[in-house]
Formats: C-alpha cells, sequence, structure tokens
C-alpha cells in the first residue's frame, strides 16, 4: 500500500500541492569535447550540493537525485555486441531508460506494451538491457520502492527520414505508450512503478530515489570510463514528502528546475483547450496521439517538461522554447529595443508565462540552456576556465577550481538567459540571443496586421449610468451592504488604496453563516506587469461594439427566472450552449451581462457564470478561440476580482461598483473626491490589491494568473466543484447548486419584496467585519468579552464556565468548523484527581504573535511576564522586543518573550506580512526595529530570504548555530497543502511548526487577507498530522495550532487533531482590557492596548495575573473534559481523532451537507508510527566549521585576547562565523569584542549564509567567493571579500557573492572587490558596505546604513528604501534608468560630511581589498566625486530635519 495515495483517497492530503526544491548543475566542455571526466566531475558536483536535498525518516533514502547526459555511444557500442544487438550510428537509434514494476509478471506485461507499441509505430525493436545496478548502499524506504531498471533500443523504421524525425517518432512512441498503459492489466501498485525515464535518440537519464552521493556507486555504467559525454546536467532534490517515488527524481527528459511553477493549474488548463486546435505537417495524423501533452496529475516540473518537449519536439530551438514559455519582463521595461518587446507580444498570444519563482536548465544533446525567472528568486551561479570548462550551479564553488584557471565567474540574471552551443563551442549571452530570435520572423508587422487594441478601437455609446431608487435596487439584489459602502468602497474611492482594517476574522464560514453568502465567500485564497483588468463602462462599449477583421463581439445573458425552481441549472445549460453557438458563429469575444435585474430575472453568480462558461469550453476543446468580459453588478472588491480573473476571465467591468462609486462621490461621501477621480481611483486601488495577491504566488503577470484556479473552496459539494469549478479542491463538502440558488433568491427578494414597508433600510446594514445586533454572528460580541473580563478579573471559576459555554455552544448559531464537531460518549472516564494538573498543561500553551508596536509596550510585556511566570511561552511577534527585557525585573519577573519571531514567507495573513502604519512607529519602537520612526512597515513578501523549502531549511539551519539551545519554530497559514510544507519544515529540521488559522488577528492588514486568505486551523491542523503521520515525521517535531482559540474544548479538539501546542492572542489581549473596536490600525485604541499613544497608553488597566487566571481556566476546562474522554495526560489524547465525530443533529440551511470524513481520516500508520512529539531534531551542527574557529579563538571568548585564524573553506562550510558569534554574544551581550580582536582568513567558496549574525570584534577575510545571504543579519565586526589566490580575471566585472547580501544587517563594515547578485543590501539596517556592482532591486526596503556601488546596478535600485543612504558612482550616465523613486530622491554629493563619508569608505574599501576602482576613484578625486549620486530617502530625510529642529529648540530652551 501507498500511504500516500490512500491519504489522498481518504484524507485532506493532494499530491498537487507537493512541493520540491533543488540543487542543479551543470558541468560541460564548451567546445564539445566529451570525456568520462565530465561525468565524474558532475557527480563530484551533485555531491557538494547534497546539502541541498534532503532525506526523511530514513537517513539513507533522499528525495531523489540524478544525471543527464549526451547519448553514451560508445559505451553501447561496447557492451551491445555481447547482448545481441547490433547498434547503427549514432543518431539512428533510441534509447528507453524504463523503470519496471518488481513483479515479474508485471512486468512482462510492461515489456509486451513496448514492444507492441514500436512494431506499430513502424520502428524496430534492437533489444533490452538490464541496467546494472547495486543497491547496497540504498536506505530503506528506497529499496522498499525500487523498481526493476532496463534499457530499451530501437531504431527507425523505413520511413524513418533523419535523426529529427526517429526523435518525434519516439517522443510518439513514448505518448502512445503512456496512453495505452491503463489497458494493459496492471495494478494500481504496479502501474505506480512504470516510467520512461527518457527515451532518445540524443540525450540519457540515469535518476532514482537516491542520495547525492549514492548515483555514482548505485549505477554502475556511470564508472565506466568508456561512458563520455560533453556535459552533464546533475540535480538533488528536496522535496515535501519522504514517501518518494523513483520517477519523480529529476533531472526530466530535457531538463532540472529549481523553484516552483505556481499557475501550473492555469497552464495545464489552456494546454488541455488548445489540444484539439494542434496541427503540425512534422506530425500529420501522429498528432492526435500525443495527447493528452501535460501528463495527469504531474508535478510542475514534470508539467514544464512536457510543454517544452512539445514546443521542441515541433521544431523550435531549445532558446526559443524556453523563452516562450517564461519570458522576461517586457511590458514596462522602457529601454527595450521595440523587435524584442514585438517578439514577447507575438508569442504571449500564443502561450501564457510559466510563473513563478524558477530557474531551469535544460539540454538537448546539442545546446545547454538556462533561464530564471523575472524576479531573479533563485541562485545559479557559473565559472569558465581557461581550458574551456564550464562549471554552473545552484551554488559556486562546487567543483575545485585553481584561481590561475579562472577566466570569469558570473550569475544567471533575472529574466535572461545562457546558452552553450556544443556545435558552435561557445557560449552565446542573453542579449545575442534575443537579438537573434527577436529578428528571425517579423513579429512586428504580425501584429500590426492581427493585434486589435482597446485604446485603437472607435468610442462608443455606454449604457445609461444607474441612478437614484434604481441604483439602491440594484444593489440590494447583489447583496450590498452599508458597511461595505463604508469600509471598503469609500476608502478605495478616496484614497486609491484598499482598505485595511485589524483584528481578525471571528465571523463564520460562508457554509456555516445564516446569511446569504456571495459565492465569492466560499473560496479562500492560497498564496509586474498589469494590462487593466477592470474596466469601464466606456470601454466595455468599445468592446462590445467591436467589429474589426475577425474580432467581433456578443453579449451573453447571465439572468434566471427568479420565480421558477431550478431555473438556475437550466440557465447555466442555456449559458454554456449559448457561449458554444457563438464561438461557431464566428465570434471572438463573449461579454457575460447580469444587466437587467427586474422583478422576474436575478443574477447568475458572476463567478459561476464565469467558471462554468470556461470550463465548458475548456472541455469542449475551443476555449483558446474567444475571449470572456464579464458585466456584473457583483464583483465589488479585490477577493471577487480575484477569483473572477483566476477562473478565465479576460476583464471585468464592475458597472454597479462604478456606479456606486460615483454616486458617493456625487453625494460628498468621499471628501471631496470628485465622481471621474474616485471612479479612478477604486479601479486603481482594486488593481493594486490584485497585484498584491499575485505577488504573494511569484506570479507576474495577470495572463499567467488567468485561469490559474489558485483559490480552495470550503462547504461546496464535489458535484458542484466538478462541473463548474473543476480541479478546485473542496475538502470539506457541503452545498451544492440547489443553495446557490436559494442564496441568490433570498437577496432578489430583499430587492424586490412582495410587499414595500416604509420602515425597510435602503440597503442591510451588515455586520460582516463589525460586530451589529441583529448582523452576523461574531464569537467575540459583547456578551462573551464582558463574560470573560469579569471572570479572569474576580478569579471567578462560574463566570469563566458561562463565558464558555456561550461560546461552545454553537447548536442554534454557527461559527466554526470545531462547533459540529463532538467527542464520542462511548469512552471510559477516569477521576478528575487522576489527570495531569493545569500547572503542567498551561506550559503547552503560547501567546500568539502581538508585535510591539502593533500593540503597546505595556500589553507586550503583560504577556510576556504572565506566560513567564506559568512557564509557558510568549511571542515578540515580527518587531523583536527591547534587548533590555532579557534581564529580570527586581522582582524575579521576566520580560523576556520566549519566542523570537523572525518573519518568513507571511504575516498575520497568508503570504503577507501584517502593517505597521507609520503614525504607531515612534522613536523606540524604530530604535527597537532598526527603521525610521513614522514609516510605514509592511513585511516584505516572500521574495527575499525565504521562498523555497530549501531555502527555510537554510534558515533554520542559520538560526540554529546562532543559538543551537533554541527552538525554531517555523509559521505556517492553513491552506490546502499546508501538510506537505510543514513535512517540509520537518525535514528541514524545524523544531516547532505553528499551523495558523485564517480568523487570526492583525494589527493592520488588507480588509481582503482578513476575510479571505487562509482556511481554518481545523483544516490545516488535521492535514498536517495526517501528512507527518504518514511520512512518519511526527515524532521529530512540535505541532502547534493557533486562530480564535477560545475555550477547553477549543484546546480539546485541537490536541485530538494532532497539537502539541496550542497559541492564543486575541483572548489575553480581552483579558487584557481589548473590547474589539477593531481600530488598532488607527492608533486610537481607547484601552491603552493597540496604541503607541503616551496618552491613551496610561488607560492600559490589565495585568499577568488576569492572563494567567485565563489560561487555568481553559486547562481545568480541558481537564474535565480529559477526564470525562478518559486521558490522564495531554500526552495521551494527542492525533487521537478518532476520539472525535460529526454533529448529525444539524438544523442549519446550509451546514446539513457538510463532510467531516477527510478531517477525521485516521491513516493506518497511526499504529505503527508515533504520531506525537517526542524526538529531537538532528541538526547536524557537528560538521559546523566553526567548531574549529570557536577552539582557536578561546582565548580571544575567554582572556579578550587577540587572534588570527586561518583555515580553507568550501561551499558545504555554511553559516560560518554564526557559532563563533552566538558564543561571544551569549558572553558580551549587544557589546561584543573590541573591534579587530578575532582575525580569520579564509581561503576557498564559502557557503550560504557565510559571516551571518557575525558579532562585533570579528573581521573576517575570504580569499575566493561566497554564495548567497552573506552577512544575513550582522550586527558588527567587518567582511573582506577578494579573489581566490592567483587568479588573473578584472574582479569588478566578474560575481564574487551571491544573492541577498547583507540581509537585515545591524552593523559591521562589508568590502566586496568585485560584483554581488540581486538584492544587495535588502532590509540593511546598519551595516557599512562598499561593492563594486550589484545586480537588481539593490537596497530594496533599507532602513539604515551606508552602501557605496562604486560600478553598475540593475534595475529597480532603492525600491522601499526608507532610511539609509546609497552612494552610486554613475560612470555611464544612466543610473536614473535603474533607480525606483517610490520612496527615495536622487542628489549630487554636496554636503561635506556625505563627502567625508564617502571618501573615508572608498579608503578603507582600497585599503582592505587593492581594489582597482577604488584607486582610480581616489586619484582623480573631484573629478570623480561629481558622478556620484545620492540616494537618500524622503523619510529620512524628514526624520533627519526634524532631529535637527528638535535639537534646535531644545538648545533654544535651555540655552
Amino acid at each position: 500500500m501507498n500511504p500516500l495515495r490512500e491519504l489522498a483517497e481518504h484524507g485532506l492530503y493532494s499530491p498537487h500541492f507537493e512541493h520540491d526544491s533543488c540543487g542543479v548543475g551543470v558541468v560541460a566542455n564548451i567546445k564539445g569535447g566529451q570525456s568520462h571526466q565530465i561525468i565524474t566531475e558532475s557527480l563530484q558536483v551533485l555531491v557538494n550540493l547534497g546539502h541541498r536535498g534532503a532525506c526523511g525518516c530514513d537517513p539513507e533514502t533522499g528525495d531523489g537525485a540524478g544525471i543527464l547526459m549526451q547519448m553514451p555511444h560508445t559505451f553501447f557500442q561496447e557492451i551491445c555486441p555481447s547482448l545481441g544487438i547490433d547498434l547503427p550510428d549514432l543518431g539512428a537509434y533510441g534509447v528507453g531508460m524504463v523503470f519496471l514494476p518488481p513483479d515479474p509478471e508485471a512486468q512482462v506485461k510492461c515489456e509486451d506494451l513496448i514492444n507492441r507499441s514500436i512494431a506499430a509505430e513502424g520502428l524496430n525493436l534492437l533489444g533490452w538491457r538490464e541496467v546494472p545496478v547495486d543497491p547496497d548502499n540504498l536506505g530503506r524506504d528506497a529499496r522498499a520502492v525500487q523498481p526493476a531498471i532496463r534499457q530499451v533500443f530501437v531504431s527507425g523504421g523505413a520511413e524513418t527520414t533523419d535523426p529529427d524525425h526517429l526523435q518525434r517518432k519516439l517522443y510518439t512512441l513514448r505518448k502512445v505508450i503512456e496512453r495505452s498503459l491503463p489497458d494493459c492489466g496492471l495494478s494500481d501498485d504496479d502501474a505506480d512503478y512504470f516510467y520512461i525515464c527518457s527515451l532518445s535518440n540524443s540525450t540519457m537519464v540515469y535518476k532514482g530515489l537516491l542520495m547525492a552521493h549514492q548515483v555514482a556507486d548505485f549505477y554502475l555504467d556511470l564508472k565506466d570510463e568508456s561512458l563520455v559525454s560533453a556535459f552533464a546536467l546533475v540535480h538533488s532534490r528536496f522535496s515535501t514528502n519522504t514517501l518518494g517515488h523513483w520517477k519523480l527524481a529529476h533531472p526530466y527528459r530535457y531538463l532540472a528546475h529549481n523553484g516552483e511553477i505556481n499557475t501550473l493549474r492555469g497552464n495545464s488548463n489552456w494546454m488541455y483547450a488548445r489540444e484539439s486546435q494542434f496541427e503540425s505537417p512534422m506530425f500529420g495524423a501522429d498528432m492526435e496521439k500525443i495527447t493528452p501533452i501535460m501528463t495527469p496529475r504531474a508535478s510542475d516540473t514534470a508539467g514544464f517538461d512536457n510543454a517544452l518537449e512539445l514546443l521542441l519536439i515541433t521544431g523550435r530551438s531549445l532558446d526559443h522554447s524556453m523563452l516562450m514559455m517564461i519570458p522576461e519582463a517586457w511590458e514596462q521595461h522602457e529601454s527595450m529595443p521595440q523587435e524584442k518587446k514585438d517578439f514577447y507580444e507575438y508569442h504571449s498570444c500564443l502561450m501564457e508565462p510559466w510563473d513563478g519563482p524558477a530557474m531551469i536548465v535544460a539540454a538537448n544533446g546539442k545546446d545547454i540552456c538556462a533561464v530564471l525567472d523575472r524576479n531573479g528568486l533563485r541562485p545559479f551561479r557559473y565559472t569558465v576556465t581557461k581550458d574551456d570548462k564550464l562549471v554552473m550551479a545552484s551554488e559556486t564553488g562546487v567543483l575545485d577550481i585553481p584561481g590561475e584557471n579562472i577566466r570569469q565567474r558570473g550569475r544567471l540574471q533575472p529574466g535572461r538567459m545562457f546558452l552553450v552551443s556544443l556545435d558552435e563551442g561557445r557560449i552565446i549571452g542573453d542579449e545575442e540571443l534575443k537579438h537573434d530570435l527577436s529578428r528571425r520572423h517579423p513579429y512586428g508587422e504580425w501584429l500590426a496586421e492581427n493585434k486589435v487594441s482597446l485604446e485603437d478601437l472607435a468610442e462608443a455609446e455606454p449604457a445609461s449610468p444607474l441612478q437614484g431608487s434604481e441604483l439602491v435596487q440594484q444593489q440590494r439584489a447583489f447583496g450590498y451592504t452599508l458597511e461595505e459602502l463604508r469600509m471598503l468602497t469609500i476608502p478605495m474611492a478616496s484614497t486609491a488604496y484598499e482598505a485595511v482594517g485589524s483584528m481578525g476574522n471571528d465571523a463564520p464560514l460562508a457554509v456555516l453563516s445564516e446569511k446569504s453568502q456571495p459565492l465569492f465567500n466560499y473560496f479562500k485564497q492560497l498564496f509586474a506587469q498589469l494590462k487593466t483588468p477592470i474596466i469601464t463602462d466606456e470601454e466595455l462599449a468599445k468592446i462590445r461594439d467591436v467589429n474589426v477583421g475577425d474580432v467581433r463581439a456578443t453579449t451573453l445573458s447571465t439572468l434566471f427566472n427568479a420565480q421558477g425552481e431550478g431555473s438556475l441549472k437550466e440557465a447555466l445549460d442555456r449559458l454554456c450552449n449559448k457561449a458554444s453557438q457563438a464561438i461557431s458563429d464566428g465570434y471572438s469575444i463573449i461579454v457575460l451581462s447580469d444587466r437587467g435585474v427586474n422583478e422576474k430575472s436575478a443574477p447568475i453568480p458572476s463567478l459561476l457564470a464565469t467558471s462554468a462558461v470556461h470550463h465548458h469550453l475548456i472541455r469542449e476543446g475551443t476555449r483558446t478561440r474567444v475571449g470572456l468580459v464579464v458585466e456584473s453588478g457583483e464583483p465589488r472588491e479585490v477577493h471577487h476580482f480575484c477569483l473572477l480573473l483566476g477562473y478565465g476571465a479576460g476583464a471585468i467591468n464592475p458597472y454597479l461598483a462604478l456606479a456606486t462609486t460615483r454616486d458617493l462621490a456625487e453625494r460628498g461621501e468621499l471628501n471631496g473626491t470628485k465622481p471621474d477621480y474616485a471612479v479612478k481611483n477604486y479601479i486603481k486601488a482594486n488593481e493594486k490589491g490584485l497585484l498584491k495577491v499575485m505577488s504573494k504566488m511569484g506570479i507576474s503577470t495577470v495572463q499567467s494568473y488567468r485561469g490559474a484556479q489558485i483559490f480552495e473552496a470550503v462547504g461546496l459539494n464535489q458535484d458542484f466543484i466538478d462541473r463548474y469549478f473543476t480541479w478546485t479542491p473542496s475538502r470539506v463538502e457541503g452545498i451544492g447548486l440547489g443553495v446557490v440558488e436559494e442564496e441568490q433568491l433570498n437577496r432578489h427578494r430583499f430587492a424586490f419584496p412582495e410587499q414595500e414597508i416604509d420602515a425597510t433600510l435602503d440597503l442591510d446594514p451588515g455586520g460582516t467585519y463589525q460586530w451589529r445586533r441583529h448582523g452576523e454572528v461574531h464569537q467575540w460580541n459583547p456578551d462573551t468579552i464582558a463574560k470573560l473580563q469579569y471572570a479572569t478579573k474576580a478569579n471567578s471559576w462560574d463566570s469563566y464556565q458561562e463565558f464558555s459555554r456561550a461560546v461552545n455552544d454553537q447548536s442554534t448559531q454557527l461559527a466554526t468548523l470545531r462547533g459540529l464537531l463532538e467527542f464520542k460518549s462511548d469512552r471510559e472516564s477516569v477521576p478528575l484527581d487522576e489527570v495531569e494538573p493545569a500547572r503542567d498543561i498551561v506550559k503547552r500553551f503560547a501567546t500568539g504573535a502581538a508585535s510591539f508596536g502593533s500593540i503597546s509596550k505595556e500589553a507586550h510585556e503583560t504577556m510576556a511576564i504572565a506566560m513567564n511566570r506559568i512557564g509557558a511561552r510568549s511571542n515578540t511577534g515580527e518587531g523583536g522586543e527591547d534587548y533590555h527585557r532579557y534581564m529580570p525585573d527586581e522582582n524575579g519577573d521576566s520580560r523576556n518573550s520566549a519566542i523570537k519571531q523572525i518573519k518568513m514567507a507571511q504575516g498575520s495573513k497568508p503570504g503577507e506580512g501584517g502593517q505597521l502604519p507609520g503614525h504607531k512607529v515612534d522613536e523606540v519602537i524604530g530604535w527597537v526595529r532598526n527603521t525610521m520612526p513614522g514609516v510605514e512597515l509592511i513585511s516584505p513578501p516572500p521574495h527575499h530570504d525565504i521562498y523555497s523549502i530549501e531555502d527555510l531549511a537554510q534558515l533554520i539551519h542559520d538560526l540554529k548555530n546562532i543559538n543551537p539551545e533554541s527552538r525554531i519554530h517555523v509559521k505556517l497559514v492553513a491552506e490546502v497543502g499546508v501538510g506537505t510544507i510543514a513535512a517540509g519544515v520537518s525535514k528541514g529540521h524545524g523544531d516547532v511548526v505553528l499551523i495558523s488559522g485564517h480568523d487570526g488577528g492583525t494589527g493592520a492588514s488588507p480588509e481582503s487577507s482578513i476575510k479571505h486568505a487562509g482556511l481554518p486551523w481545523e483544516l490545516g491542523l488535521a492535514e498536517t498530522q495526517q501528512v507527518l503521520v504518514a511520512n512518519d515525521l511526527r515524532s521529530r517535531i512540535v505541532v502547534q495550532t493557533d486562530g480564535q482559540l477560545k475555550t477547553g474544548r477549543d484546546a480539546a479538539i485541537a490536541f485530538l487533531l494532532g497539537a502539541d501546542e496550542i497559541g492564543f492572542a486575541t483572548a489575553p489581549l480581552i483579558v487584557s482590557g481589548c473590547i474589539m473596536l477593531r481600530k488598532c490600525h488607527l492608533n486610537t485604541c481607547s484601552v491603552g492596548i493597540a496604541t503607541q499613544d503616551p496618552e491613551l497608553r496610561k488607560r492600559f488597566a490589565g495585568k499577568p495575573e488576569y492572563v494567567i487566571n485565563y489560561f487555568f481556566f481553559v486547562a481545568e476546562e480541558l481537564r474535565e473534559i480529559m477526564a470525562q474522554l478518559g486521558f490522564r495526560t495531554v500526552e495521551d489524547m494527542i492525533g487521537r481523532v478518532e476520539i472525535l465525530e460529526a454533529n448529525t443533529d444539524v438544523q442549519q440551511w446550509k451546514a446539513r451537507g457538510l463532510d467531516f470524513d477527510k478531517l477525521l481520516y485516521r491513516h493506518p500508520k497511526c499504529d505503527e508510527v508515533t504520531i506525537y512529539q517526542c524526538d529531537v531534531q538532528d541538526h547536524g551542527l557537528e560538521l559546523a566549521l566553526d567548531h574549529q574557529l570557536i577552539k582557536q579563538a578561546t582565548p580571544a571568548i575567554d582572556l579578550g585576547e587577540a587572534v588570527t585564524i586561518d583555515l580553507p573553506i568550501r561551499n558545504s562550510n555554511r553559516t560560518v562565523g554564526a557559532m563563533l558569534s552566538g558564543r561571544i554574544a551569549k558572553k558580551y551581550g549587544e557589546d561584543g569584542l573590541p573591534s579587530g580582536t578575532v582575525k580569520i582568513n579564509l581561503t576557498g567558496s564559502a557557503g550560504q549564509s557565510f559571516g551571518a549574525f557575525l558579532a562585533k570584534g570579528v573581521d573576517i577575510r575570504l580569499a575566493g567567493d561566497t554564495n548567497d545571504y552573506m552577512g544575513k543579519g550582522m550586527n558588527g565586526g567587518k567582511i573582506v571579500v577578494v579573489p581566490p589566490p592567483g587568479s588573473d580575471f578584472v574582479p569588478e566585472d566578474n560575481i564574487i557573492i551571491g544573492n541577498v547580501a547583507l540581509y537585515g544587517a545591524t552593523g559591521g563594515q562589508a568590502f566586496i572587490r568585485g560584483m554581488g547578485g540581486e538584492r544587495f543590501c535588502v532590509r540593511n539596517s546598519g551595516v557599512q558596505a562598499v561593492i563594486e556592482g550589484i545586480g537588481d532591486h539593490g537596497c530594496e526596503y533599507m532602513t539604515g546604513g551606508v552602501a557605496v556601488i562604486l560600478g553598475p546596478t540593475g534595475r529597480n535600485f532603492a525600491a522601499g528604501m526608507s532610511g539609509g543612504v546609497a552612494f552610486v558612482y554613475d560612470a555611464s550616465g544612466d543610473f536614473a534608468n535603474h533607480f525606483n523613486d517610490g520612496m527615495a530622491d536622487l542628489e549630487d554629493v554636496a554636503e561635506s560630511e556625505d563627502i567625508v563619508l564617502l571618501r573615508h569608505l572608498i579608503e578603507a574599501h582600497l585599503e582592505n581589498t587593492g581594489s582597482t576602482p577604488a584607486s582610480q576613484v581616489l586619484s582623480d578625486w573631484d573629478r570623480s566625486l561629481t558622478k556620484f549620486k545620492k540616494v537618500m530617502p524622503r523619510d529620512y530625510r524628514r526624520v533627519l530635519e526634524e532631529r535637527k529642529k528638535a535639537a534646535e529648540l531644545e538648545v533654544a530652551i535651555n540655552g
């Protein structure tokens, strides 16, 4: 039995949401010379990338590794005669590397299928070969699923004309075999084994469920000296699951991939939709044999490989194909040549980008091509030697190369391409490749002849605007509320920004709400350039009237009969048929319109109409022949537009929202904003929100997002999903089309009542965002707040029980999924006095991540004191805390939070940090956070330090090095697939994983994120438990959950679903005085909790005792439940999901159909493995180079004596200097050691996070180069990097450090003799750095320190920069084109203080590195100074001026 297949069938796990990240490497002879040395060196590269792979519960089973090479013709010539195989010339035969089931009978079936298919396709079977392997060193799990591995030799038939023709025939053969496999009588398990790794006449793949060091020993062929190639591509995989398949290892047939393709669902949908239109003279009738192009349920890498293979096999070159799939950002690129823009625009009409943070390297036997996504989120470094060898990999230093043999060191840049042509014997750069490709055809002419642009269409008369009573009636019909207008529409129309809110979402899920909900609310978000997707009435009129060439538009009504039961389904069927007919009639644009709602006609939900037509046309194979425009009165907020685009809309005209906006302006509700500007603001705000949602997923274009379906449904049944929202996950099934229709009709009846009542309000007042009497249910309401506050202040158990009953009793008003769960009553109880005491239980509790800044000093410290008194944990939140809190108070209390939160990839809402408005960032907050007072702080999206699970593993490693005694705690949001990410966290050696529910609190965040991002913690926790148990990873990691937990009953359900620990955030604030005004973001909290206002803070009345009372009440309630259920300890109940059952007596009209079977699934492995945390992670710290550093630095640490250390270093030595710095910090605190006390000289290529968290007093000099994250979080000391000894390349023209250098550094100095990669000095808060050239996004989000750039910069310099200064040497005079002026200004260097500082740093750079650029600048200082530009953040200037005025005022007052 495959435990994951079992889990996918019965539980919450879905294989579609697996993630993997990897180490990729290439070794090639640029001139095309073949040798066995290429193979051995590439395998050494693979071993040196081994730390980027992973293993699971079996330490000898990896996630996969492999090698792709040229066809080893010489090798096969030697061995095939003895096998009776008569080989033709190279290129005239192909070899298939085939994985077969271990069962001999199943093998025969598979081989027979292949043999028959070869004959049927007119090819010749030359023979079979057993691939010699040595499984002795494989891990237990790898051996358990090891396939039989054989090679099949095939030659062309009589009609095969040339090698390219043979390759097409081999492709067709493989597709025929794959399509025929289900019909050859294999069991599901046997079919799982079968896989054709490669079937080609030019390349060969050896791969498997191996660790990097096992590949060479397992495949004995790889040791044969006659096995030669001019290149080899290797890959080491880190996957989120451990129950891997051999077939999931990379390389695939053409490529290896590091990163993620986040648009896979949409890319697959669009490919499927195109298949019926495919034709090619190269394939003729064979074209129908090769579909489906996309392997069903394949990973993102396999899917990309499928699409790339199609483009290649139909005649495109490797670079052309790759550029079609991953184009660079071009629309807003002002300096890009028009011919290149034409190339991209033309191909965007053929294929949407495959978008996400991805680095892809592919090879076809003649060329090797690498491309990086437009944001540059994956590293790829290369070295070219003087003897024409290329070594290219995810890291530098993967192969030892003497300095004197290095010709060039570089890196793949964002959106750029790199090609090695073995035929031409040279490397072809990005500019030449794209120049040649863009001139191959007259793309500009083709566009001019065939493209129709909206701006070029003739003006047309728009529909009459809605006004007065008609407007109100339509608003009622579409479910508008007064609250929405006040909290969403007015802020967007006034400011052009999405509305911001605070605190959590304690309203029910849509499927639990008594209110009729828009269909949009049943979907939750999972986690650039922009062609406007939201259009005005005027623009829609132009589209509706278009008649240019073949471009014609028709409008289809999306109304249904409001007076007949079942009318909605009939209307949907009719709509889909009309859409098909419109395409047959030659229309290329369909406008789906719900205008005309009246007493007899109600609107089909716009999302349902859009997705129904979209998927209907995909199934018909006609979707790509038509564009969908949605004209609807329903969409009005960011989430709505995201969903419509995600399910296929090309453009959206929210006519009622625009009319409402105009009406608000005309009535003076928008602070004087004129109607036309209000409409522009409204559209702009929603487009900004859309871009933010896209950025969470690493998606850069609306074209990629369209149809990508990056959502999960909650509470919709599978039949409804399968028909109208195909391939959307919906794991808690519920309502269907009937209830959707009833909800629509309820709104319709409100708009068109049988009898008008004079007292009826124009619009429903709402109550979704804030509690209102008779509004939506809120778990935190005046009654529950008052009861809990009284109970904790009076220490009244009786009052707490009243509170608990009010929260737990959801028999009449459902609010949560857990409210529908019950404890089984057949359990034998135990005496209460035998149950674990409350004083031990509370140690499993923690407060949530409320940051100092979002809440006041008093509130933050109150929670810390309370939790420390009871042995539990408080959480700093992302803002950290004042280091003075580390020392105990005089009374013994500690204000030191046990959990220090470092923001990873998401904050209070999925994929996005909470916001801290500038008016809450005072001088103290600015000091603690190393940022500028008065400047808004928004946690950056996951583009900097973390994106992939391998980067997460690296960060965990970094943090464990700086403080080996710490618990490394990773916060993930509950969403579909969170269990697989949690498995990756466990394999990446995280100590704790927090599964955070969608409804948790926030100090400030966009309302769309508060309401629509993430899932209930019950789903996320249950999936995490199921996946960790199935992978046998559960015992090594603590699982914590949070999100609106309030009572002992909540805690009991959390423990039974799999939590070891529980977090509470809102409730401790309530007991400290919070009354849920939801104004945290405004700094006006009247009870002194969520404010930095000194006067309001005086009103804070909370005490640690209240928080302690609350947690003991929860623990005592939990003890009573434990006694009732027969559990003596919490440990006994963790993961005992069989104790829970669904409440079958549900009366609520929508909740009756909810199905909890998958949520409550108990995996059979629960009886075989540990289902709670009991083991300690092995972080591998004993291998750290720092042990040698600490040993040699002991005199400095113990006695303060100066020491000098000389050592070699290599790329596997990661986070060097951090453990040493941790020792120094532990003994000397913030002060560290005197400058230069410890001097370390290293030679070689340093691993990731070199010099991370470096302490004051430590200087590191590296002769060589280094990888990503150099100087991350450094606090002091000095880092110097110079080229390796003996090298003679020009350093300022070569890459010497990686991406994301000096991220979050707070002090010290860095001098870099050479160039750096992307995001240099991102979030720098204090380091002074000098470098000789950088990539894109330099000084991004910088808040302090100084950066001096003595050479070229990439694009987008200073984006989000709010503090510190940068000096850029602009020798070519074009820096302004690379500069982002959103928050900073460019100035000449004129002030004396700046001139002195700049010269001092350049002199220091020359002294430390011998820099030629520094010497040249200083030798002609006056002339050089005129070429420097100072980058000055406007907020920084404002703060400096305010401080200067304050100082002058103080002098004036005090004399």
